[in-house]
């Protein structure tokens, strides 16, 4: 086992390090005939990619798509779609005095502890540059899930402790996402955003990084998805959120806040909405699952981020070959607050979850809806 596929009827494969030649994805079980073009990957990627705003890392990428596989006459053909994007603003010298040492935070000493080497320009595979393969992956699962009704939007609700006010009941995830999309923190609360931006600049301006939380969310799910005891709908998304490099927590619904509440309080009570006569939940502090199958009610997940481990601060660590401790200054190009730029990766892997379990549960074959 590589640890490096994911999924199991949809299945996607990720390739490359961070300072290589190229990145890429393979992904295979995609259902034929699904419109699909370069330019709706590229709409993606350019949401992650760096030096988009002023707390984004300065490297310059355009991390333009190439499909070379799966796709003819802008169709899918239900063969293996590959995708591959070069890596063009490399700068692999920062990292040359630092290769033997254990950077805190990072995946270096227990990449050398599992493997006996390592590419250590830019943390090589360990590197957040590799999510732009999942995101790839992702646009085609999202394009899928779009004949289907299903929408998936991802927001910053927390950054340093600053929080994003509560919505309201009902949620309006089209009004998140344009109000997301305004700002560099891709915060849907406005006045919030100023302050985590502010935040981040003055943490930056301290050699330093902060984290938050991601909040995504899934509309339009049908009840049904998900397999009983070990393969849950929400077990299956915490894990596919947990595999995210930054990712520290995740919750599902209510999640943690749960343990502090009353079963009166935590229990979603059922009842007949008359305009479509489907039976729903008054509220959703399940987040869209109960017993780890979806009910019908939005698919609501958080994830807790780190901050970047890579930080202007003196720190202490190890060189893993002279075994000496040393003081460690890390240069190079890194974002202060990782959270706008995983909103995107968040995404693709709830979108990953849920293309999966929907052909799962459609025995492997998804119908195209001509129309919506």
């Amino acid at each position: 086992m590589s640890g490096n596929s994911f999924g199991r009827l949809f299945r996607v494969m990720t390739w490359g390090e961070s300072h290589g030649e190229a990145l890429g994805v393979v992904v295979d079980g995609c259902p034929a005939g699904i419109e699909l073009s370069a330019a709706d990957i590229q709409h993606e990627l350019d949401r992650r990619r760096p030096g988009m705003s002023e707390i984004a890392s300065e490297r310059r990428e355009a991390d333009e798509v190439l499909i070379l596989s799966g796709v003819f006459e802008g169709r899918t053909l239900g063969s293996p779609i590959s995708m591959l994007v070069w890596n063009k603003d490399v700068d692999s010298t920062p990292y040359e005095a630092i290769k033997h040492i254990a950077r805190p935070g990072q995946a270096d000493y227990s990449y050398q502890m599992k493997y006996g080497l390592r590419d250590y320009r830019g943390g090589g595979r360990a590197s957040g540059r590799e999510t732009l393969a999942r995101v790839a992956a992702g646009a085609i699962a999202r394009k899928v899930l779009a004949y289907h009704n299903i929408e998936i939007v991802g927001h910053v609700v927390e950054i340093g402790g600053i929080r994003a006010r509560a919505r309201a009941k009902e949620v309006d995830v089209k009004e998140i996402k344009r109000n997301a999309e305004m700002n560099a923190v891709r915060c849907a609360d406005p006045e919030a955003a100023v302050q985590m931006l502010d935040l981040i600049k003055r943490v930056k301006s301290e050699g330093d990084s902060v984290g938050g939380i991601v909040e995504v969310i899934a509309t339009g799910v049908p009840p049904g998805l998900g397999e009983p005891v070990f393969d849950k709908l929400d077990a299956e998304l915490a894990k596919a959120l947990m595999s995210i490099g930054a990712v520290k927590g995740v919750e599902i619904g209510a999640g943690f806040g749960a343990a502090r509440m009353r079963g009166s309080e935590m229990n979603d009570e059922f009842y007949i909405d008359i305009e479509d006569g489907r039976i729903r939940t008054r509220t959703n502090n399940a987040g869209g699952i109960l017993g780890g199958i979806s009910t019908g009610e939005p698919v609501i997940c958080r994830v807790a981020v780190k901050p970047t481990p890579s930080i202007a601060k003196p720190q202490r660590s190890v060189d893993m070959v002279r075994m000496e401790e040393v003081e460690l200054r890390i240069r190079g190009r890194h974002d202060p607050c990782i959270c706008p730029r995983i909103v995107p990766v968040a995404e693709a892997m709830v979108a990953l979850v849920l293309i999966d379990y929907m052909m799962i549960m459609r025995g492997g074959r998804l119908e195209i809806v001509r129309q919506r």
